[in-house]
């Protein structure tokens, strides 16, 4: 276990560091250590209101991939500026991939599987889409813009309308659709696949983004309490298929 000030300290010492490896210039130092500022204050944040002490084993395999997002955050300042390094950007993303699949297996081995582990999981997964449809966005159209934002657009509305307060139950699909999204903005990002292949696989992304967050504001309104004072108006099988 290692405790969350120490934690946090590491990844921004290592986001820092990653960025002058990547020797960025001045657009990617800017916006690669604003994002590992920012991450940081808002995990040591959620960490207090949920009353989280120290990291576990999976934690810190989530935070490494934070800080690779940060690295990739920097160089899509740096193509925003002119200078790509589509390669490197390719590599780090592709790292941070395969990570993704390694957290959650470290947790339910180890035993330390917690809400905050799985909401740290999350927000790491919406920012990298987010940095990355910044990159696509600027190929493929300001569309694909979308992709990265609805995670915060749903955060922002969930902060406004008391009925989505309400905590969701796990559903792996989320998983699974995050894991797409980020590999085919990855592929959109590498201009490897033919322009065809590539458009049709981020329209594949928004569809199931689209799916997998309406299914979640559909259960939440659903499930508001209604004048009746009871809160679970969805049928029990559909809930059972759904999850």
């Amino acid at each position: 276990m290692v405790g969350v000030r120490s934690g946090l300290a590491v990844c921004l010492v290592g986001a820092v560091a990653l960025l002058a490896v990547l020797r960025v210039g001045p657009a990617g130092w800017g916006a690669g250590t604003a994002c590992a500022v920012v991450l940081a204050v808002a995990a040591g944040r959620r960490a207090g209101v949920d009353g989280v002490s120290s990291f576990g084993p999976a934690d810190l395999v989530t935070l490494t991939r934070a800080t690779l997002a940060c690295g990739v955050a920097g160089l899509v300042g740096e193509a925003l500026a002119g200078r790509e390094e589509t390669g490197t950007l390719v590599a780090i993303t592709a790292a941070a991939l395969v990570l993704d699949l390694v957290d959650g297996r470290v947790a339910r081995r180890t035993g330390t599987a917690t809400a905050y582990g799985a909401r740290l999981d999350g927000e790491a997964d919406a920012f990298l889409i987010l940095v990355l449809s910044v990159v696509v966005a600027g190929e493929h159209g300001a569309w694909v813009l979308g992709l990265g934002l609805v995670r915060y657009v749903y955060a922002v509305a969930a902060r406004l309308l008391p009925w989505m307060h309400r905590p969701l139950p796990p559903r792996y699909w989320r998983k699974v659709v995050a894991a797409y999204v980020g590999i085919a903005l990855t592929v959109a990002a590498s201009g490897l696949a033919p322009a065809a292949t590539t458009y049709a696989a981020l329209v594949v992304a928004a569809l199931l983004l689209a799916e997998s967050f309406g299914w979640d504001v559909v259960w939440l309104w659903r499930r508001r309490l209604n004048r009746a004072g009871a809160e679970d108006v969805l049928p029990a099988k559909v809930l059972e298929h759904g999850r």
